[in-house]
């Protein structure tokens, strides 16, 4: 891919003020762009800092030339986490195969890039820093758009005016649902519950997952280095979502322990710690599907627009991917409608193939049959004596076009 950046010496006519909620990942890679088109960025995050946790996430693709023309590819190559194998499970703890990472996710091998979320969201931060304002600690509270800008009430109280607005903020979006209604108008639940927490390191794993399967059950551990400790990870199927869970950790420790009670392998301890961990994240696999991205003067971008959901790993890549475009589309039209437009036509198929992706994910990782849990065994021994994979269309379907100044 032979592209040109965006030229250092950019002039705009007018500063378009824009507020994005949310300091995650989409929205600082959106403000670095949207601050070299000319704009006056603030971003607003509910976190009282920048978010330093997280399971670790991958960069492939079309992402990796985002943030090569970002200038951060080398400081992501450095924090990149190299894992150098995946080793399956028997439900008695044997061996079903270990395989090297990308021939698994079907990425490419020396290129693809898996970071821990916070060194991702530390680096696009710090990109952004001095230029940028942050409002931590804070969030939207109200949106008007009746006059000629969208006047914002911050649960802080303060009152602001801007041009624009875009919700960075997530599957679960509150920008969304102010603007387009109830989650459950555009939540796809894809049948799965997981849980995932840290604990301590005392399998002597490194660089390395192991996942361990029985039907409609899994559980794996995730040693990013040599740490002392490793991410735990619970999924099991589930055929309609635990309402009465979503909201409440102890319910979500006492249905993880049940579904998982009397499992072999290390599981048992892992329910364990899940029921000591400080910081567990419970949720549905599922994704995000809009007719549209926009209403007015406020768009959506990353998670809260088309979130792919974590079977397709490509989560963090449609969100760089996607800051990107929205951030071009911006710079090439004044118009925000026909710039909101633009987005959408130059975005929506590529979000589209990612997201059917989910369901190889979902069959590689979680069968949920014991007789597709051996077409998988069998499935991953093949690849033990097949040619390295090359990475999947969809990871690499976008050409980026070059960024354009305001004109």
């Amino acid at each position: 891919m032979t592209l040109t950046g965006l030229s250092a010496d950019v002039r705009t006519t007018a500063k378009r003020a824009v507020l994005i909620s949310g300091g995650g990942v989409s929205g600082p890679a959106l403000a670095y762009w949207l601050h070299r088109s000319g704009c006056a960025v603030t971003v607003v995050e509910k976190a009282g800092a920048p978010r330093d946790a997280g399971y670790p996430v991958d960069i492939r693709g079309t992402a990796l030339e985002v943030v090569r023309r970002m200038g951060v590819l080398r400081r992501l190559r450095d924090a990149h986490i190299d894992s150098r194998r995946v080793t399956f499970l028997h439900a008695d703890g044997s061996e079903v195969a270990s395989l090297t990472p990308h021939t698994v996710t079907g990425g490419a091998g020396g290129r693809d890039l898996e970071v821990r979320r916070g060194d991702l969201t530390a680096i696009l931060y710090a990109a952004v820093r001095d230029d940028v304002e942050f409002l931590f600690d804070d969030s939207i509270d109200t949106l008007d758009q009746s006059g000629q800008g969208v006047d914002v009430t911050f649960r802080s109280g303060r009152r602001r005016t801007f041009d624009l607005v875009v919700g960075a903020d997530g599957m679960h979006s509150h920008t969304r649902e102010r603007l387009f209604g109830p989650e459950e108008q555009f939540h796809r639940y894809l049948g799965y519950c997981f849980a995932l927490f840290t604990m301590p390191n005392t399998f002597g794993l490194s660089r390395e997952v192991v996942l361990w399967n029985t039907p409609g059950k899994a559980a794996a551990l995730y040693a990013v280095g040599d740490n002392d400790e490793v991410h735990a990870f619970l999924n099991f199927h589930q055929p309609q979502p635990p309402a009465g869970a979503l909201h409440s950790p102890d319910a979500q420790r006492d249905l993880v322990a049940t579904v998982f009670a009397g499992a072999g392998w290390e599981v048992a301890g892992m329910v364990s710690a899940m029921r000591d961990a400080d910081d567990l994240f419970f949720d549905t696999a599922g994704q995000i599907r809009m007719p549209h991205w926009s209403s007015g003067r406020v768009a959506l971008v990353g998670d809260a627009a088309y979130a792919p959901s974590f079977l397709t790993g490509q989560g963090t890549s449609l969100a760089l991917v996607g800051a990107y475009m929205l951030a071009n589309a911006l710079a090439t039209h004044q118009d925000h409608t026909a710039a909101f437009a633009g987005y959408e036509r130059g975005m929506r198929e590529f979000a589209a193939m990612n997201q059917a992706l989910a369901e190889n994910g979902a069959a590689t990782l979680f069968p949920v049959t014991a007789r597709a849990l051996e077409q998988r065994n069998t499935m991953l021994r093949d690849l033990l004596t097949m040619p390295p994979a090359t990475a999947r269309p969809a990871h690499s379907a976008l050409t980026l076009p070059a960024f354009a100044p305001v004109p």
